[in-house]
């Protein structure tokens, strides 16, 4: 594989559905955690927004290292490594967005044992760590023209 292109359009597209995902689960009653987990449609509601927004996160994370990279790892944890690595993140955020993967992994796997209290947690002081890391992947393809290819 040879490094490519990142299309900025791509990037823009999932940054919007982020974006709206995110939104949607502000709509959510995160007041507190008793009128988040009073009806049970609020908690599976506010696990797909996360999981949702996780994926694509992280399916920009692997867009970028594809294209800009000529690297594709399969594992979103590996993803997440690896957009460290190549520098596009900090090492700071590299951890960040590990344990989103991981937690976007539990979200899929293990959902059975993710409580509404840590869902609450995540949805009401988190949202930032998302956001950020949108920024940090905008501010790496601003640096780097010459590696993003703009919409026709």
């Amino acid at each position: 594989m040879t490094p490519g292109r990142v299309s900025r359009a791509i990037v823009a597209d999932k940054a919007a559905l982020i974006r709206r995902l995110l939104d949607e689960a502000g709509t959510l009653p995160l007041d507190d955690l008793d009128a988040f987990t009073r009806d049970p449609r609020m908690v599976a509601a506010g696990e797909s927004y996360l999981r949702r927004t996780l994926e694509a996160l992280l399916d920009i994370s692997r867009h970028v290292l594809a294209k800009g990279f000529a690297r594709a790892p399969s594992e979103y944890g590996e993803v997440a490594r690896q957009l460290g690595e190549v520098g596009v993140v900090s090492p700071s955020r590299t951890e960040r967005l590990v344990r989103m993967a991981r937690y976007r992994n539990r979200l899929v796997h293990v959902y059975h044992e993710v409580t509404a209290p840590e869902l609450y947690e995540l949805l009401v002081r988190r949202r930032a760590d998302i956001e950020e890391m949108l920024g940090a992947i905008a501010d790496w393809m601003a640096a780097h023209p010459d590696r993003v290819a703009d919409p026709e």
